[in-house]
């Protein structure tokens, strides 16, 4: 008996201590999460209580509602061609920086700077850089004798300027890559060197393989992040011009906050969760054919 009230005791400091992250989480997340569920079924303006409407939302959205298709054919975009590229930048750069040169240091200190950089910060700078008329980037195209386009201000442009700007933080996950160059084991570069493989060889049958563990988890945390891009766009172009960067994420907090249509909101955003989850379940069915573990 003196056991379990020893026992008890314990378990009660532990949870005591915890106490402010489990109320934080319940207040915070858990209990919005659950609430957005019945929100989602009604006509709710914050200021008026919320009217049951049932699947009207739903309909709506998947029915009535161009913008939300365009949104969501825009962010699956961004998805399917900046999380790809921040892959390959990422790795690539990761194996650059794994070379044993002088001053490889302040190489990947250079790198990884910009990334922790705040999004608001750098999303204000790329304004500026690509300002069509006095921005450095058309400023540099210049001295080439190249009219460089209107960036953010054209149609063409604005989505593929949002891309470009993406590769700015990817020392975040080269970081990732550098860690798990590291933890590759010495052992079978030397057993491959010994069989007779070249650099490249090593490089594709050797690294990358034992690589594609971090490559699955950034992945991941690429797809989530993805399709809740918003800062840069409402930074930016305000989902500008005619739509061409009007993200997902960005016409939903629109309607949530600009329009105080929650119950369309919260319909949304359940529409978004569904769908990653549809994307992360996808990804981690086809990871066993190409995710390799050395255990």
């Amino acid at each position: 008996m003196v056991m379990k009230y020893d026992s008890l005791k314990r378990h009660a400091v532990g949870y005591a201590f915890i106490s402010p992250w489990l109320l934080g989480l319940i207040v915070f997340t858990a209990g919005p999460f659950v609430v957005s569920i019945y929100l989602s079924f009604t006509r709710y303006d914050i200021v008026s209580p919320p009217v049951w409407v049932g699947l009207a939302n739903y309909h709506k959205l998947l029915t009535a509602d161009p913008l939300f298709w365009k949104s969501l054919w825009i962010t699956l975009k961004y998805a399917l061609v900046a999380v790809p590229v921040g892959i390959v930048s990422g790795v690539g750069l990761a194996l650059l920086l794994n070379l044993d040169i002088r001053g490889i240091g302040v190489y990947r200190t250079m790198f990884y700077v910009p990334s922790i950089v705040p999004v608001v910060a750098t999303s204000v700078i790329f304004v500026w850089l690509l300002n069509p008329q006095i921005g450095l980037v058309n400023g540099l195209l210049r001295w080439f004798g190249v009219v460089g386009p209107a960036w953010l201000m054209d149609t063409k442009w604005a989505f593929w300027s949002l891309v470009f700007m993406s590769l700015w933080g990817v020392g975040g996950s080269m970081i990732i890559y550098l860690a798990g160059l590291k933890d590759i084991p010495s052992t079978l570069h030397e057993a491959a060197i010994i069989d007779g493989a070249n650099a490249w060889q090593r490089t594709w049958h050797v690294t990358l393989p034992m690589l594609t563990p971090v490559i699955f988890f950034n992945l991941i945390m690429g797809v989530i992040g993805a399709f809740q891009y918003f800062t840069q766009a409402y930074v930016m172009t305000l989902g500008g011009p005619e739509d061409s960067t009007h993200f997902y994420a960005l016409y939903l907090f629109n309607r949530a906050w600009r329009y105080l249509d929650m119950g369309y909101a919260s319909a949304m955003a359940w529409i978004l969760f569904v769908i990653v989850m549809a994307f992360t379940i996808l990804i981690f069915r086809t990871h066993k054919r190409w995710v390799h573990y050395g255990g």
